[in-house]
């Protein structure tokens, strides 16, 4: 067993070499003949151990570089990974549901073409430019996949792998696909017609669509049903119910559990008792979203309000805050964390547009009595309607309401 081991470990170490020559290298077509045999033997956990290394040594987290160099290694790992012998995931399963929107998504994409091939043949093609728009609504929604990977599977990789950085890469190609996704949005309702920059953003959101399914399908997916207990995987599966599937929802799955508290006992706040299901009610209807992160950089809480601005499952409690972030923003995350442990700062706050709404988001350091840090808590608010608040309003009148 032992053996097996190190022979493993000199092939990722191998790898890992090969990978920085290839960024470097201005003689790829040499190196990848002279790595021929290394290449066409690998596997779906020697790929993830990999990139596990090659994003602990990325600097400031700036993944542009690393991820052209992925591109190109992934294209010459394809063969010996759809060689590779799966396991397939259970009919009905997480793994199974995840896969199925895949294939949706793909069909979604197909459906696309039709109308982008119309626009080529004739760039003044209102119809054709509707339809396109109208697919890319849909394709959005796409995005409820990416919320699913990024709330709910990713925390759980972090518990079950030593190796998972190599999903914060991942959570990068997620973020350029909604980018990718927003500029063709308004790339196609610019009044003056741009068929060259619109070709090139299709091409590039196809690329990456098509890219990421590869890798979880035949990278992430065969790795986790080789290393995670099924009830885990399942849970997994529960737990998405908080997001939603996208287009394709499972067809049976036990329902979220709710707590329940039947012993009467209550918690004294200092200016009040209240039992835990008080509390529970009244952190969530309160018109925000509230994260507690303690002082060990640990979720421990979030509410659970009627509307929910940015998703959140319960695979987030337990889970780091800086994984719990896209890697090019993590930063903020932690430069905040460090000037409220520090005492030097005590609140700070951030405003976005967020799919037509305007959030506010804000961190307030938590401390004791006296004065010790305990923790952030993230208040997110939607604040449109505030921001149109006038004059003044002292009269009960809900019919305009």
């Amino acid at each position: 067993m032992s053996e097996f081991t190190n022979k493993q470990q000199e092939r990722v170490e191998a790898l890992c070499r090969f990978a920085r020559e290839m960024m470097l290298s201005s003689d790829k077509g040499k190196l990848v003949r002279e790595n021929a045999e290394l290449i066409s033997q690998v596997i779906p956990s020697e790929v993830i151990r990999l990139f596990d290394v090659l994003v602990n040594e990325c600097q400031n987290r700036d993944y542009t570089e690393l991820k052209t160099a992925t591109n190109k290694i992934l294209h010459l790992f394809h063969t010996p990974l759809m060689a590779y012998p799966a396991i397939k995931p259970a009919a009905n399963s997480f793994l199974d549901v995840l896969t199925q929107n895949n294939t949706a998504m793909e069909n979604l994409l197909k459906s696309m073409k039709t109308a982008v091939k119309s626009l080529n043949q004739n760039p003044g093609d209102q119809e054709a430019r509707e339809q396109l728009k109208e697919k890319l609504g849909r394709l959005r929604l796409f995005d409820q996949h990416y919320q699913i990977k990024e709330n709910v599977l990713f925390p759980a990789l972090e518990k079950h792998w030593p190796d998972f950085h190599c999903v914060q890469l991942m959570w990068s190609y997620h973020d350029d696909i909604r980018q990718q996704m927003k500029d063709l949005e308004a790339a196609l309702g610019e009044p003056e017609f741009d068929l060259k920059k619109t070709n090139k953003l299709v091409g590039d959101l196809f690329f990456n669509l098509f890219a990421i399914r590869f890798r979880e399908e035949r990278i992430l997916f065969p790795h986790i049903l080789e290393t995670i207990p099924r009830e885990a995987i399942h849970q997994m599966l529960v737990d998405s119910q908080e997001i939603g599937f996208p287009y394709v929802a499972p067809k049976e799955t036990e329902a979220v559990a709710t707590p329940v508290f039947t012993d009467g006992t209550t918690v004294n706040l200092g200016t009040g008792q209240l039992s835990a299901g008080q509390i529970i009610g009244i952190f969530n209807h309160l018109p925000v979203d509230i994260t507690y992160v303690d002082e060990y950089d640990t979720v421990r809480f979030f509410s659970s309000p009627k509307k929910r601005i940015f998703p959140r499952t319960k695979a987030i409690l337990g889970r780091k805050v800086h994984n719990c972030h896209p890697p090019e923003s993590v930063h903020v995350v932690e430069e905040i964390v460090s000037a409220f442990r520090k005492g030097e700062k005590d609140e700070a706050s951030f405003w976005i547009n967020f799919k037509s709404e305007k959030i506010l988001i804000q961190y307030f350091a938590v401390r004791n009595g006296e004065g010790q840090y305990q923790g952030v808590i993230e208040v997110t608010q939607e604040i449109g309607n505030i921001q149109k608040l006038s004059g003044e309003k002292r009269l009960l009148d809900w019919s305009n309401e």
